[in-house]
């Protein structure tokens, strides 16, 4: 059962790694393979480093191609899954989709972008991404940029749409856990989902790899929510006053479970901030959240025997110790349920809800799913009552979405999660409202 909650408070655990140049490297992986399908050998060949020319050249490419070209027919499609640093190096994971088969390969680049490594892989047994069907992929462009902080270097896409100018633009905050830009999780990503439809929509906004992904081995120590998310956020907003299309006086942030949790903090620090999207944000300390969501996987399970109930009740027990709200004599750098306890109490010392009810000139909009079982209903009730009376605050109740706000047919669980589902298109069109509302 520990491992359950440990599974369940990670909201989203990215299946990517994703590297520092990570747009450059899909770009690169891509071309090299439409170099291939289009038999340019010689060209395809450039893209390695000097130091494998020996090894591999144009006809070794043009042998291993025509072989699968033979047993596998024309290509239909190429996915660039993902990419991960090992080392000095970065691994890319590409499956082609041929007529008969998908056959998968693992493209290794040095620093210089240069390919040192071509191997065969095993295909994916994930389901792919699919573009929602109201993004107009012809309608905006995205542009890599850099969200920095001292020593740190988080590669993210500006999003923003073809025609037009001077753009409402929305930043957006991940949920708890590593992530990468697109907060994906399995074969849905909704942060890319979300700025597709709105930048259709005529909205721009910038997403970037979350610095516990990036720089995960800084996170073995005592840290707080302040080097997790927020000093990052803070770096997004400085850069988007830096962008020419953006319309100062409408930045928005959109903050999704953890995110949305702390956007009330971020917008007492950045004031110029117009406004905050609470997407399936928690209002409950989080240790609330996780004692209910194993008690709903505890109830998933059909057990006559009491075993179950007897783990559930050891798990409360385990996370009834991340309550502190002072270290004492317990270690900053102490690990309990997986966080350091100086995490723990920064996180139970913050009053979200009172802190959004302080915030008298930017607006505020609070968005739920009804199927969502890792922040129920319970959450954006007290947001509600909290901030219902408030003239800047606005609601809305999905019954449909779960918590990757994407339609179901059920409450379900994790599985659901593997299934590729876009972002609602109903949220999408109310954000877009909202937004452009005067």
């Amino acid at each position: 059962m520990k491992k359950a909650i440990l599974l369940f408070f990670v909201l989203f655990l990215s299946i990517t790694g994703f590297s520092q140049s990570v747009l450059s490297l899909f770009n690169r992986s891509d071309d090299f393979f439409k170099l291939m399908e289009q038999e340019k050998f010689s060209d395809a060949h450039a893209f390695f480093d000097e130091s494998v020319h020996s090894k591999i050249t144009p006809d070794n490419l043009g042998t291993i191609w025509k072989s699968l070209s033979t047993n596998f027919g024309k290509v239909v499609s190429t996915d660039v899954l993902q990419s991960k640093t090992e080392g000095d190096f970065f691994a890319v994971s590409v499956d082609v989709k041929f007529e008969k088969e998908t056959q998968g390969f693992l493209l290794v680049f040095n620093k210089s972008e240069k390919i040192v490594g071509l191997f065969p892989r095993q295909k994916s047994n994930q389901q792919a991404y699919v573009v929602p069907a109201y993004a107009d992929t012809a309608a905006y462009r995205e542009e890599e940029i850099y969200v920095k902080t001292p020593g740190h270097n988080l590669v993210g896409l500006l999003t923003t749409p073809v025609k037009g100018s001077n753009f409402p633009i929305v930043i957006f905050l991940h949920g708890s856990g590593p992530s990468d830009m697109d907060e994906t999780v399995g074969p849905n990503k909704p942060f890319k989902d979300l700025a597709a439809g709105l930048a259709t929509k005529g909205i721009a906004s910038i997403r970037y790899v979350k610095r516990t992904l990036a720089y995960a081995g800084e996170f073995s120590k005592a840290f707080t929510v302040k080097e997790e998310v927020m000093d990052d956020a803070l770096a997004a907003i400085a850069l988007v006053k830096q962008i020419p299309e953006a319309d100062k006086k409408k930045i928005y942030l959109f903050g999704h479970s953890m995110g949305g949790m702390l956007a009330p903090k971020l917008a007492t620090l950045a004031p110029d901030v117009h406004g905050i999207i609470l997407a399936a944000a928690p209002a409950r300390k989080l240790t609330d959240l996780i004692d209910e969501q194993n008690k709903y996987s505890a109830a998933q399970v059909k057990d006559t025997t009491g075993a179950v109930k007897k783990q559930l009740e050891e798990a409360l027990k385990e996370t009834a110790k991340t309550r502190i709200t002072k270290l004492g004599t317990v270690k900053p750098d102490s690990i309990l349920l997986g966080l350091p306890a100086s995490y723990w109490v920064d996180l139970n010392l913050y009053d979200q809800v009172g802190t959004a009810k302080k915030l008298t000139k930017q607006r505020i909009m609070v968005v739920q799913g009804g199927f969502d079982f890792q922040v129920s209903q319970q959450d954006y009730q007290l947001w509600n009552e909290a901030l219902g009376k408030k003239k800047n605050a606005s609601f809305k109740l999905y019954p449909d979405l779960n918590h990757l706000l994407s339609p179901q047919k059920e409450k379900g669980n994790m599985s659901q999660y593997g299934i590729p589902v876009s972002v609602s298109e109903s949220l999408v069109n109310d954000l877009s409202t909202w937004i452009k509302a005067k």
